[in-house]
């Protein structure tokens, strides 16, 4: 057991927190930026002071023990509130600046986020954008995420939204040559049928391919020889001729209108509803994100240096 005067060292438990979430000495070494042997030390320290093993180490992964996921929920609520009561102190000062970690789908980041936050942040050379890429429905709150990008109809009901584009529409393309070879689907359920390239989505599912016509919706599962993680892939392996690909209109009609593409299933591919930022409440005070904010709202609104 501890003794009466045990006195933990603040950086102690954040190195805690650091490796008990990551599951690892390498990744929360790096996050911290000391070294593996000096963090795995601070953690030994810090088990011998309480008296309880924390975490179980393997040759090849580290795991929190049951005392150490208690401790690990109990702190770490408290030391992101009181991060994000610095990082408000910090807000206070004339110009926004810190980090802003914003997770979205590769689309978004390329069409919408991309060109418009390159446009505001040499205002503000105080302030850091970091983008991640991820195709899933992203907990922006557990992993620390200060927004994150849906579509409006993905949205949850406790975050704060704000729209960022366009509706958008679907396409299913591929080069004519493929069609040569192959007859083009009149209607989804022809998929089945075709070389179809996938999206792997982030939670490890493939994305299904979304259609609706007079009212009926209709999720179809294809499959083909090539899946990707990202989107951009989809587009290059659709005009290199590996078959049908599913992407965003936008993305399609400049190499549709000089014929490098065909589009097929146009009465199946409806609009819907474009994208949106979103963020947790408790975050509303940051100066740094009202500019990303501001930058991003549809239609993108003229930024002024503060």
């Amino acid at each position: 057991m501890p003794s009466p005067d045990f006195n933990a060292d603040f950086n102690d438990l954040q190195a805690f927190i650091a490796v008990a979430r990551e599951r690892s000495f390498t990744r929360a070494a790096a996050q911290m930026g000391v070294s593996q042997s000096a963090l795995s030390h601070r953690m030994r320290a810090l088990e011998n002071q309480l008296g309880l093993r924390l975490l179980t180490r393997t040759t090849r992964s580290v795991a929190p023990t049951e005392a150490g996921e208690r401790l690990l929920q109990t702190l770490a609520p408290r030391f992101e509130e009181i991060g994000s009561e610095l990082a408000a102190l910090r807000e206070l000062r004339d110009k926004p600046s810190g980090l802003i970690r914003i997770t979205a789908a590769g689309h978004a980041a390329d069409t919408i986020l991309w060109p418009r936050l390159q446009a505001v942040l040499p205002q503000y050379p105080e302030l850091q954008v970091e983008i991640n890429l991820d195709y899933g429905f992203t907990d922006i709150v557990s992993q620390r995420f200060d927004a994150g990008v849906r579509l409006g109809e993905s949205l949850e009901k406790d975050m704060i939204a704000v729209r960022i584009g366009p509706d958008l529409r679907m396409a299913v393309v591929a080069t004519p040559a493929y069609f040569a070879r192959h007859p083009p689907p009149q209607t989804p359920q022809d998929l089945a049928t075709h070389n179809c390239i996938n999206l792997r989505l982030s939670r490890g599912g493939l994305l299904a391919w979304e259609f609706e016509r007079d009212g009926h919706a209709l999720n179809v599962h294809v499959q083909g020889q090539w899946v990707f993680n990202t989107s951009a892939p989809l587009l290059r392996a659709a005009l290199a001729g590996a078959g049908l690909a599913y992407v965003p209109e936008d993305a399609a009609l400049e190499h549709i209108a000089t014929g490098h593409l065909q589009r097929v299933l146009l009465d199946w591919c409806p609009r819907f509803v474009g994208y949106h930022l979103y963020y947790a409440s408790r975050r509303q005070s940051s100066r740094a994100l009202a500019v990303v904010v501001d930058a991003l709202r549809y239609p993108a609104s003229t930024m002024s240096s503060s």
